[in-house]
């Protein structure tokens, strides 16, 4: 007697529809066991974002087309980007040169790592709100360490109207990025990009609002990195020992850059521990997000006299 018949794999051609093409980009990345870490949280969300940026759909009007019928060039251009993310391990972010923060887009390549920062949904909460500890309207300046992409210095400049920014970062191949990004949004005349090493491109200046989303990865968690994150710039990640390497410098020299009523907003991953463990006498507010908790601080200048 012949045994159960085993289930027909379903032909490319049988997917019709923009829904049907998520659900085999979720199946595909379920079974390939992929790292969803890069600004989406789950292959749900990235088979979306994958397909939505592939057809050229605004995130925001993707459940409208959703049930909508793709043409044969569609879908094959479709399936061939999921291959690609499945046979890579790269980024998706990567794949379609794009990644939001906040609903907002960026330009991202290989030259930055993938923009992801809790702190984008920090700026747009209560911290900055009008009866938050920090009125938007008195942040005039701002500086961003370690930009990157420029993702944060445009976010606060978008956030902060009245803020001109420095946004500043050692690597020349992640200022071109961001350079990108600032020319993209039009804020050339309030986005300033230095090269250099943390506060020096900036001398002596003070701003009301410090951003830090530095390296912080340690030797064990550098050790561990999933395929996908190897595709980064490693000097992306990499922190040090104990993953303090430029936290430490950035809150001791931080009080030289601090207007007296500004404030430090850094980002240091799972090292509360080791923070707390080097700065045992300096009280910090930890902050949580949607999907984090005491992943980022927040210090006031009086609190690093």
């Amino acid at each position: 007697m012949a045994g159960p018949a085993r289930r027909r794999a379903q032909s490319p051609r049988e997917l019709a529809t923009i829904i049907d093409l998520v659900r085999y980009a979720v199946s595909r990345f379920r079974a390939a066991k992929l790292v969803i870490a890069h600004g989406t949280t789950d292959p749900v969300a990235e088979a979306a974002f994958l397909v939505g940026e592939a057809l050229h759909l605004p995130p925001e009007g993707f459940d409208a087309f959703s049930r909508a019928h793709v043409t044969a060039r569609e879908r094959a251009a479709v399936l061939k980007l999921i291959e690609r993310r499945v046979r890579t391990r790269k980024p998706a972010a990567y794949l379609v040169r794009k990644s939001y923060i906040q609903g907002v887009p960026f330009y991202v390549d290989e030259r930055v790592i993938v923009p992801r920062s809790y702190l984008g949904e920090i700026l747009a909460g209560d911290l900055f709100a009008g009866d938050g500890l920090v009125a938007p309207a008195k942040v005039l300046r701002v500086l961003d360490l370690c930009t990157g992409s420029g993702c944060l210095a445009i976010l606060a400049a978008m956030h902060f109207p009245e803020a001109t920014v420095d946004a500043v970062d050692i690597s020349r191949d992640a200022l071109a990025v961001a350079r990108i990004n600032v020319r993209d949004h039009g804020l050339q005349s309030r986005v300033r990009l230095l090269r250099g090493d943390l506060y020096a491109p900036v001398g002596a200046e003070r701003y009301d609002l410090i951003l830090a989303n530095p390296p912080y990865v340690d030797a064990p968690g550098m050790a561990a990195l999933p395929p996908e994150c190897r595709h980064e710039p490693r000097r992306a990640f990499a922190a040090g020992r104990d993953g303090l390497r430029f936290i430490r410098r950035i809150i001791e020299e931080a009080p030289r850059h601090l207007a007296p009523a500004g404030g430090l907003l850094c980002e240091v991953g799972r090292g509360r521990g080791a923070v707390e463990r080097a700065f045992a006498k300096t009280r910090f507010l930890w902050l949580d997000t949607e999907e984090s908790a005491g992943e980022v601080f927040w210090l006031e200048a009086k609190d690093l006299r």
